[in-house]
């Protein structure tokens, strides 16, 4: 087994829960671990963390990783106690049902598990196709409406009830490192970086909310810092798995390092800048090409008010949006790593204009 350290910061982040608009857990733990280390610390009315550092300096700089992951929310409960849900983000719906979930609710967490018909039930055309929201339902043991009623109520939240373990080597799997580690990485970085004897730019670490239905904390949050540069950290897709064409994708991996995107929504100094701190570090990075405005909050960021200069980084992740994603912890590292670097070689006066 491979000794790299999981940090608490991050596996704390892991294990809280916060499906987007329902941050709450989450922004504790970024409040425990930022908060002191920043010069000014901001909360907003979305629930966006901002933690900003050297106050004076120049040029401002921000950083943003969202904190929300995918979840559910209870819309109906029909008389035999039974829950009906919607999702919250992009859901595989393949993946949903037999799965533990836990539902927050306002006199604590209550378990549950996701049903449907059992394959032994269905006529064979019914055993070839994805299930619908509404053919699925989470179970909490209820004999009826009533009494479910008393333990839940409608609006509340759930989410998969999986937690970070370890694999091999350096390799972990939890339900939420999409985007959990992006905002670990934002929240280190400002947290190494306050050590610095000296920096030249202000630094903005930002744990941004709602990004996984429709990027709207990082839409607010930079238009209130208006940042001269950005970067946004994500998780990106690892390719390294059976029936995965690269011809169509592209090609990364776990353990090659921070992905670098190159694209109409990636500022060019900013990319340029990302890869020769990779390579002052000497550490391993990857480029991806995506010729589109991301699925990040890099999009919201470089069009807000005259337009930012922003960059993506992205740690390889397996199994996207589902209930066991996999990253190589030692990629996270080399994120925060590269951050460091990448606000060190900043110069007053940097704004990415070409």
């Amino acid at each position: 087994m491979d000794s790299h350290p999981a940090p608490a910061f991050l596996t704390e982040l892991l294990h809280a829960r916060s499906p987007s608009g329902y941050e709450t857990e989450a922004q504790e733990v970024f409040d425990r671990h930022v908060k002191g280390r920043a010069d000014m610390y901001e909360k907003d009315p979305l629930g966006n963390r901002i933690a900003t550092l050297n106050l004076k300096g120049d040029p401002t700089v921000m950083l943003a990783g969202h904190m929300d992951e995918l979840g559910f929310m209870v819309i109906y409960i029909n008389k035999e106690g039974f829950l009906y849900f919607d999702t919250i983000g992009g859901h595989d719906l393949s993946v949903i049902s037999g799965r533990r979930v836990v539902i927050q609710t306002a006199k604590g967490p209550v378990v549950g598990v996701t049903g449907k018909r059992a394959i032994h039930l269905m006529e064979e055309d019914e055993r070839k196709r994805v299930p619908k929201k509404h053919e699925m339902w989470i179970d909490i043991g209820a004999k009826n409406k009533e009494e479910a009623l008393q333990r839940v109520a409608i609006g509340d939240v759930a989410t998969y009830d999986h937690e970070f373990q370890r694999l091999g080597g350096s390799l972990a799997t939890a339900r939420a490192f999409d985007n959990k580690v992006g905002a670990y990485v934002v929240g280190e970085t400002l947290v190494r970086l306050s050590k610095e004897k000296k920096i030249a730019a202000k630094v903005v670490s930002v744990a941004t909310v709602q990004e996984e239905i429709g990027v709207r904390g990082a839409t607010t949050s930079a238009y209130t810092i208006h940042p001269h540069l950005a970067v946004a950290v994500d998780v990106g897709h690892a390719t390294d798995h059976p029936d995965c064409d690269p011809r169509k994708v592209g090609e990364t991996k776990l353990g090659g390092g921070p992905i670098l995107c190159r694209g109409a929504n990636i500022n060019h100094e900013i990319f340029a800048r990302l890869k020769k701190a990779a390579e002052r570090l000497k550490i391993p990075y990857q480029v991806e090409a995506d010729p589109r405005p991301t699925g990040t909050d890099a999009r919201a960021i470089q069009m807000v008010r005259g337009g930012v200069a922003t960059g993506l980084v992205s740690i390889p992740l397996r199994y996207m949006h589902t209930p066991s994603e996999v990253v190589d912890l030692k990629d996270v590292e080399r994120c925060v790593q590269l951050l460091v670097e990448f606000v060190r070689g900043l110069k007053s006066g940097d704004r990415g204009i070409w």
